[in-house]
């Protein structure tokens, strides 16, 4: 029944979280500022993440942006090339490998990409957080501010704060839109907002979420939003590299104490001296750890968990518990690492990192999908054709006994040029005869339709449906061929 109690009791930490409070409301957590060679180093990993999102949108291929994802025109470019519906089995395998990845990712390495490279974790930890830091101070100036009445100097601070946190929200949502509908775009819409009121709104409606996000949310989007945090409980295995405490070199923790102290090791000892008598043969017994108990790596972490208590969801392997622990550690001349990136089986065995089954299996499908992503992306043809005869319509018998079908020919140019094209039937001999304008030009970045007769003797029919081949050439070059069926009469011949 003891073991039971204590085992509860180490457990119990996993029936609540750091962000809300007993009764059930928002639990703000104010870290203190990490400080340590892993935080200096996630800086400068951040100053040049924000350089490449912050630069991206101006720089251009062809006249256009290097990356687009514009839903609502179903257009997309990725360093520069063009994707369109027509190519979303190529954006479901990239897809595809991408979750892949993902998982193998994590599986050897853990949750290393929400830590040093996620964009939330970024901009909340390494721009908006700073500032924070900045306006407010550290921790426990933010907390003597919390618990302040409204004066003037709590007033001052939240306004600065405010503005200053709104007008980055209203920045991110700039380039975020930039990113949807190019930069050249919405530097136009800006020029001239009052005839892009929608534009505008959407805006506005980004900025708010992203104003929502980093002053109240903030990393409950990480706890609670995130399926990648969620799916870490599958993913992760004992030989998986985390952010994770030395049990076997830490424990059992204990405070520091000075030579004079009361230092016995007795459970619920009452410090009145009784067992003093016992201690000096219970001495060479019982082992400090070299965790001494300060919560430094508690105080520093932005999720409010203790590390020491294992991996856990809310971690997002930020590395500050790290150098807030190595700095301890350096005060109390001990070595480094008590906590680390390592596995789980590498603490508790010793036992480095495996290629196990899973990895295999997993890089051999990952490898899959990459081969067949490369070749779908070396076969895509610039120009996409689709010939389709007119619906609901069968043949038409002409006065000098010549057979026409009606057909539809859709065109997509994918790339950044104009393309005139011709037609010509191939292994038939027979007549095309356009509809309306048209038109032998596809507009680039667009789709085009023309419409057209095919006329043929019925001699080289060879049964109700034929396939037709019909070469398409641009300059004198043949650039595609399609087919289609050609119907007429029954019975030739």
């Amino acid at each position: 029944m003891a073991e039971t109690v204590v085992k509860d009791k180490k457990e119990s930490f996993r029936d609540s979280v750091a962000t809300i409070s007993k009764e059930g409301r928002r639990n703000f957590i104010m870290p203190k500022k990490p400080r340590g060679r892993l935080y200096n180093l996630r800086t400068w990993f951040s100053i040049f993440y924000l350089i490449i999102f912050f630069t991206l949108p101006f720089i251009k291929v062809n006249d256009e942006p290097l990356f687009m994802f514009n839903v609502l025109e179903r257009k997309f470019i990725f360093f520069g090339m063009i994707f369109w519906p027509q190519d979303f089995f190529i954006f479901g395998i990239g897809m595809l490998a991408f979750i892949v990845f993902v998982i193998l990712f994590t599986v050897v390495f853990g949750r290393v990409f929400c830590g040093w490279a996620c964009p939330q974790t970024i901009f909340m930890e390494m721009v908006f957080r700073k500032i924070e830091y900045w306006i407010d101070g550290d921790s426990n100036k933010q907390r003597l501010l919390k618990g302040m009445p409204w004066n003037g100097e709590k007033i001052r601070k939240r306004v600065v704060k405010f503005v200053v946190f709104f007008l980055i929200s209203f920045i991110i949502a700039n380039f975020f839109l930039a990113y949807l509908i190019s930069m050249d775009k919405l530097i136009g819409y800006i020029e001239n907002p009052a005839a892009h009121v929608g534009t505008l709104i959407s805006l506005l409606v980004f900025t708010s979420v992203f104003f929502f996000v980093y002053w109240w949310f903030r990393e409950q989007a990480c706890i609670v939003v995130c399926p990648y945090g969620r799916l870490q409980g599958v993913l992760l295995d004992k030989n998986s590299i985390v952010v994770a405490y030395d049990h076997k070199r830490g424990e059992p923790r204990g405070k520091l104490k000075k030579a004079e102290d009361h230092d016995c090791k007795c459970v619920d000892c009452k410090e009145e001296g009784a067992c003093k008598s016992m201690n000096s043969k219970l001495e060479a017994m019982i082992r400090q750890g070299d965790c001494i108990d300060c919560f430094a790596c508690v105080r520093v972490c932005p999720t409010g968990i203790d590390i020491r208590n294992g991996t856990q969801l809310e971690c997002v392997n930020c590395t500050a518990c790290i150098d807030a622990c190595d700095a301890i550690m350096d005060s109390i001349e001990k070595p480094k690492g008590l906590i680390r990136y390592a596995s789980e089986n590498s603490i508790s065995s010793g036992v480095k990192l495996k290629i196990n089954a899973r990895i295999k299996a997993y890089s051999a499908v990952l490898l899959l999908l990459l081969s067949l992503l490369a070749f779908l992306i070396v076969s895509r043809t610039d120009l996409d054709a689709r010939l389709m005869r007119t619906a609901g319509m069968t043949y038409t018998t002409l006065p000098d006994g010549r057979i026409s079908n009606l057909y539809n020919l859709k065109l997509a140019n994918k790339t950044h040029q104009d393309i005139d094209f011709s037609l010509m039937l191939e292994g038939l001999k027979g007549d095309i005869s356009f509809v309306g304008s048209g038109s032998m030009t596809v507009r680039k970045e667009a789709y085009s339709n023309l419409q057209f007769l095919i006329i043929l003797d019925p001699k080289q029919l060879k049964g109700w449906k034929t396939e037709i081949r019909m070469g398409m050439y641009e300059k004198g070059k043949k650039i595609k061929t399609i087919t289609a069926k050609f119907i007429g009469p029954e019975v030739y011949n």
